[in-house]
């Protein structure tokens, strides 16, 4: 099973998705952008390598949301979705033919990739706006 991240960005009430570019596996779905992890790699490490290098932006990593798995074809994954911050850049798409600012009640009408749909559903029956601080342990 490959282990993969996926970022759940927020930023002014709204979630970041990606549509996967045309030359990509399951393309012009659309997911929340992550990749696979490294050997040794952290999957918070893996998601802040991963969005850099595909969206040109730098994200805090604030707390584990919720994971999934998802038996292609060919492999399966096990997703690990973590609730990010934009903090800094400008987006540039290098694996991605689009992004889109959405409402949580908006994901519901594109079109996205299996392993991502339990997140999508999670989102919708989250209240927002979402808390992205880590809960204390008062």
């Amino acid at each position: 099973m490959i282990a993969v991240t996926a970022a759940v960005i927020l930023h002014d009430g709204k979630v970041l998705i990606a549509q996967r570019a045309l030359d990509k596996k399951l393309a012009g779905k659309w997911e929340f952008p992550g990749g696979k992890i490294e050997p040794g790699e952290t999957p918070e490490a893996c998601l802040i390598r991963e969005i850099q290098e595909e969206l040109g932006v730098i994200i805090e990593v604030e707390r584990f949301f919720t994971e999934t798995e998802y038996h292609y074809d060919t492999e399966s994954i096990k997703l690990l979705a973590y609730i990010a911050r934009w903090i800094d850049g400008d987006f540039q798409l290098a694996a991605h033919s689009q992004i889109q600012w959405v409402t949580p009640s908006e994901l519901v009408g594109y079109d996205f990739a299996p392993a991502d749909v339990p997140i999508v559903k999670k989102l919708f029956l989250t209240p927002f706006p979402i808390s992205i601080k880590k809960p204390s342990n008062h």
